[in-house]
C-alpha cells in the first residue's frame, strides 16, 4: 500500500512516500480501516521536526510524549470504512463508514487524558490502511458530512472541544479565540458560537469575513500594533474576557491577560508563537484568574464532537486537498498559513 513513512526527526526529506509499505493486519480487538480522507495538523510538521522538546530542555529533539518509535506512519486525522475485523471485534463493523479517536488514554474511565496520539505513538491514517482498536471507532453511517469533513475533526475539532469543556465556557459568555483561521481556532469558533458565546477572534484582517461567517461576532487583527489592540478589545469586550481559548502563545499571553475579568479562564492547546512565554504573575493570583493547559480530548469530549458529526450540526471548512503523493506540497502549504480552516489528504487518487 501507500504510506507517508517518518523515518527519524527533520525537514521534509525524512518523510518518505512508499508505495510498497505493508497492509497492517487486525490484531486481537482491532479493526483494519481503508482510510478515505485523513487530514494535517499542527502535530504532524511537530512531530517530524521533533519540536515539543522535553522538560528541562525545551530544545530537544522529542515527540509531544517524548521519544518516537521510527519508522512512523503519521496522520491522526481518520475517517474511512471498515474492511476487516480481528478477534473479538463483531463482524457488524466490517463496511461501516467510521470516524476514529486518534487518542490513547490514562485509563478506561470517560474523562481520562490522553496520553499518546495516532501518527505519534502508533502509526496513523497517512496510508491507505490504518489498524486500530475497534474502541476507537465512531459509527458515522447516518452522518452527512462527507469523508473529508469527518476527516478534519479528530485532531483540530476534538481539542476544541476539549478547550471549551475544560475551559467551561458557556452561552453568554465573551470568549476570545486566537489562530481563529487554523483548524483548532477555527473550530473553537464554531464550536463556541453553536454553544452560544459570544465570540472574539483573532486573526488576518484578509481572513475576517470567513471567520465572522463561522460564528465570530467581532475580529480583531493580530497585525495591529498593541496599543491599538488593546484599543479594539476593549472596546470589544468593554467588561472584560470571560475567557480566552489560546492555540498561538507567544507574546498574546501578556498582552491579553490584563484584559481578563475576575474568575476568567485562560486555556492553551497550542504555542505556534513561541512556547516560552514572560507575564506578570501578580495578574494571575490577584485577579483569581485561571490558566488551563489542554492536550487534545477526553472520550467524553469525542463522543460529544461524534454526535454533532452525526447530527451535521458542525461542519468544517476544507481549505485545500492534495493526494497522499503530495504530502510534501500539502506541508508546505500548511506552514505558509494562507489556508482557513483544514488541508485534507487522499490516499488513492479518487479519494
Amino acid at each position: 500500500m501507500t504510506a507517508a513513512v517518518l523515518r527519524r526527526h527533520g525537514g521534509p526529506e525524512v518523510l518518505e512516500v512508499r508505495d510498497d509499505w505493508p497492509v497492517p493486519e487486525a490484531g486481537p480487538g482491532q479493526a483494519l480501516v481503508r482510510v478515505h480522507a485523513a487530514a494535517l495538523n499542527n502535530t504532524d510538521i511537530w512531530t517530524r521536526e521533533g519540536a515539543y522538546g522535553l522538560p528541562g530542555r525545551p530544545d530537544a529533539k522529542a515527540g509531544w510524549r517524548g521519544p518516537v518509535g521510527f519508522p512512523r506512519v503519521q496522520g491522526g486525522d481518520i475517517a474511512g470504512t471498515v474492511s476487516a475485523v480481528g478477534a473479538g471485534v463483531p463482524d457488524t463493523w466490517r463496511g461501516r463508514r467510521v470516524l476514529v479517536d486518534p487518542a490513547f488514554y490514562a485509563g478506561e474511565h470517560e474523562d481520562a487524558v490522553p496520553v499518546g496520539l495516532l501518527g505519534s505513538e502508533a502509526d496513523g491514517g497517512f496510508a491507505e490502511y490504518v489498524a486500530v482498536d475497534a474502541a476507537r471507532l465512531h459509527d458515522m453511517s447516518a452522518s452527512p458530512l462527507s469523508d473529508e469533513e469527518l476527516a478534519a475533526l479528530p485532531v483540530a475539532y476534538g481539542t476544541a472541544m476539549g478547550m471549551l469543556e475544560r475551559g467551561q465556557i458557556k452561552k453568554d459568555e465573551t470568549v476570545l479565540v486566537t489562530g481563529a483561521s487554523g483548524g483548532v481556532g477555527f473550530a473553537a469558533v464554531q464550536l463556541a458560537a453553536a454553544r452560544g458565546a459570544r465570540v472574539l477572534a483573532l486573526t488576518s484582517g484578509d481572513k475576517a469575513d470567513a471567520i465572522r461567517a463561522a460564528g465570530a461576532e467581532v475580529t480583531l487583527s493580530r497585525d495591529m500594533d498593541p496599543d491599538e489592540f488593546r484599543r479594539e478589545l476593549r472596546t470589544a469586550a468593554p467588561g472584560g474576557l470571560d475567557a480566552v481559548a489560546d492555540v498561538v502563545g507567544g507574546p498574546w499571553l501578556e498582552r491579553v491577560l490584563p484584559e481578563l475579568r475576575d474568575g476568567a479562564r485562560w486555556v492553551i492547546a497550542g504555542a505556534v508563537a513561541g512556547p516560552v512565554v514572560r507575564f506578570d504573575l501578580r495578574r494571575l493570583y490577584l485577579h483569581n484568574l485561571s490558566l488551563i493547559g489542554s492536550s487534545m480530548h477526553t472520550r467524553a469530549h469525542f463522543a460529544e464532537l461524534a454526535e454533532l458529526a452525526r447530527t451535521g450540526d458542525i461542519r468544517p471548512h476544507i481549505a485545500a486537498r492534495y493526494h497522499l503523493h503530495e504530502i510534501h506540497a500539502a506541508q508546505e502549504d500548511f506552514r505558509r498559513s494562507s489556508h482557513i480552516g483544514k488541508i485534507v489528504i487522499h490516499p488513492t487518487p479518487h479519494g
